[in-house]
C-alpha cells in the first residue's frame, strides 16, 4: 500500500471513527425504540417495557444505563415507597430524536420503491449465469 494512500486512510478512519462510535450507540436496535418513547415526556420503565415489543427486562435495563451514561437520557428517582423511577430525554437526546423522526419519515415514504428495487435485484440476480 503507498504512503499517500495509506495517510488517506487514516485521514478517514480518524475523521469516521467517532461518528461510527455514536451511530453504533443510538443507533442500536433497543436505543432507538426506547429514545422514541420516552420522546413524549417522562416515562416509567414498565410503560417503555411495554412499548418496546420484544424487548426483555434485562437488556432494557442494560441500554437505559447505556444511554444515561451517554448524555441521553435522565433518570430521576423520587422518595415514595416503592420507588418511582422516571426517565426523560435529554436536550441533545430531543435534538438526535428530531433527526430519527425525519428518518422515520424518510422510510416510510420509500418503503415501497426499496422493497420493489430489492425485489427486482433478486429476480435479476436468479437469471444472472454467474448467480452463486
Amino acid at each position: 500500500m503507498s504512503r499517500s494512500h495509506t495517510r488517506v486512510t487514516e485521514a478517514i478512519r480518524d475523521e469516521a471513527c467517532p461518528v461510527t462510535e455514536v451511530l453504533d450507540r443510538v443507533a442500536g436496535k433497543w436505543s432507538i425504540g426506547i429514545l422514541i418513547a420516552a420522546a413524549h415526556g417522562p416515562v416509567r420503565f414498565t410503560e417503555l417495557e411495554r412499548a418496546i415489543e420484544g424487548i426483555s427486562r434485562r437488556m432494557l435495563t442494560l441500554n437505559l444505563r447505556r444511554l444515561e451514561r451517554d448524555g441521553l437520557l435522565v433518570r430521576t428517582v423520587y422518595p415514595t415507597v416503592p420507588p418511582k423511577v422516571e426517565y426523560s430525554l435529554t436536550p441533545m437526546a430531543q435534538e438526535l430524536h428530531a433527526s430519527l423522526t425525519g428518518l422515520v419519515s424518510w422510510a416510510e415514504r420509500h418503503r415501497s420503491a426499496i422493497a420493489e428495487a430489492r425485489a427486482a435485484y433478486d429476480s435479476a440476480a436468479e437469471h444472472r449465469p454467474d448467480a452463486g
